[in-house]
């Protein structure tokens, strides 16, 4: 459908917002009608139809949950299955939004927006409502969203990760990835430029905790021949490399903060300046981000700057750690052998059910790129066509770090396994001073599953 034959609803209890987007689309649409009582929402519908919906996702009240913004979608969708809703959300509330896809949502803009970001899922809402690819939103789910970047799982996690990567590629969205060393975070970069409208221009990457101080500025926004003593030539940083396409800045979390303060500048400007000279080159970039620190808890003792997450985490993905995927071990284990059993000139192996075993049993610190490792050494040393148990050996660096226990434990009666675990944690908690991550590191378990036993044990 063209915008310019398109019925517009807007609901938002913002009397600014209603009346900015009025001003805004109301020489873009055949009509436009706002309101702002969600209450009025039905008679509306009954009344009237409309080919695009845009929907706030919180009204206000004291908590800002969403929920009205879910209750009312269900709404829109029970009166009309194929409606096209574009929720409306702000920067904190994007994983909301995300949800709110799932539930039949068909696209979401975050506030404040720039005019032509709402002209665009305009745009993109008429031509969806035209061809009918709303009306699929629910369909089921392939199982590997991104075929070719062998990130392969089957996993309730690594779909919602797929499914993630599909809805927020095509935007414009800046994204942070989360997750532990070894999950797959530049795996979902490039998934990320693949699937957008710039897979076609270049994908730059630089690791961040690799660049010393000295030449931080010159390799992410280049330099002039003379600059400083090695500047023997002209360099172009990755910032203006990258124009058009996709910066992926890896190990974000580890940099100082006059590094921060340079890239934030940076983002903020969309230009750059190379050591040495005085000129501005403007850039056009989408940036993905990743880190395996907690990115928050560095913000909140004042380590990381909070405007600079405000600029690079539009929507976040967190990867989950391998240990927390199930039977997705065994899937990228088999992907694994017969790719390195093809690479090394092998036949491909088969793994037997002692092998598989001994693999879901392990709590893989380094994720998947030890999972990865642990299959190539065992295709290059086993015996045979079957790899077994024996063929799989974990180093003292791959394995989880525990609590130190007692060589000799006092005979004191029975004791409960709920007791010695309950005692254990209370002690790692308070040789790690009430530190949460450290002290589940030190476990070798995730934040999550500590405090799922913190709960338990009522600690």
């Amino acid at each position: 459908m063209n915008t310019k034959n398109a019925r517009v609803l807007v609901v938002d209890d913002e009397s600014d917002v209603l009346f900015a987007v009025k001003m805004l689309l109301k020489t873009e649409v055949k009509e436009v009608v706002t309101e702002k009582n969600p209450e009025n929402l039905l008679s509306l519908l009954s009344k009237q139809a409309f080919d695009v919906i845009f929907l706030d996702m919180n009204y206000k009240s004291a908590l800002n949950t969403g929920n009205e913004g879910f209750f009312w979608l269900n709404k829109i969708l029970e009166k009309d299955k194929n409606a096209t809703v574009v929720m409306i959300t702000a920067y904190g509330d994007v994983e909301l939004a995300v949800r709110a896809l799932k539930e039949g949502a068909t696209d979401f803009i975050v506030k404040p927006w720039r005019n032509e970001k709402l002209l665009e899922a305009l745009e993109k809402a008429c031509a969806g409502h035209t061809s009918g690819e709303h009306a699929n939103k629910t369909a089921p789910r392939p199982k590997a969203a991104t075929e070719g970047f062998d990130m392969l799982g089957q996993s309730e996690a690594m779909q919602d990760v797929f499914y993630k990567i599909d809805k927020i590629a095509p935007t414009e969205a800046n994204v942070l990835i989360l997750g532990e060393n070894g999950t797959g975070k530049e795996l979902v970069a490039r998934a990320l430029h693949q699937k957008s409208f710039r897979a076609n221009k270049p994908f730059i990457t630089a690791d961040l905790a690799a660049l010393s101080e000295g030449l931080f500025e010159s390799e992410l926004f280049g330099h002039k021949k003379g600059s400083f003593t090695d500047a023997k030539e002209d360099r172009t940083g990755r910032f203006e490399a990258a124009n058009g396409g996709t910066l992926f800045l890896d190990e974000i979390g580890n940099i100082s903060l006059p590094q921060q303060a340079k890239i934030l500048t940076a983002l903020q400007n969309r230009l750059v300046i190379p050591l040495g000279s005085n000129q501005q080159i403007p850039i056009d970039i989408r940036l993905v981000s990743a880190t395996n620190v907690p990115i928050y808890e560095l913000a909140a003792k004042n380590q990381f700057r909070k405007d600079l997450i405000y600029r690079i985490n539009t929507v976040e993905i967190t990867l989950p750690p391998l240990r927390e995927r199930g039977d997705d071990v065994i899937l990228l284990a088999r992907h694994f052998a017969a790719h390195y059993a093809q690479k090394n000139h092998k036949p491909v192996p088969y793994l037997s059910d002692g092998a598989l075993k001994k693999l879901k049993q392990h709590s893989w610190p380094g994720n998947i790129r030890e999972l990865q490792h642990a299959v190539e050494r065992a295709i290059i040393l086993a015996d045979g066509q079957e790899l077994r148990p024996q063929d799989f050996a974990f180093s003292a660096m791959e394995q989880p770090v525990h609590a130190t226990a007692p060589t000799t434990v006092p005979d004191e009666g029975p004791l409960q396994l709920s007791e010695v675990e309950r005692t254990t944690i209370m002690r790692v908690i308070e040789r790690n001073k009430g530190n949460i991550s450290k002290a589940a590191k030190e476990l070798g378990i995730t934040r999550t599953a500590l405090y799922r036993r913190l709960e338990k044990h009522d600690i």
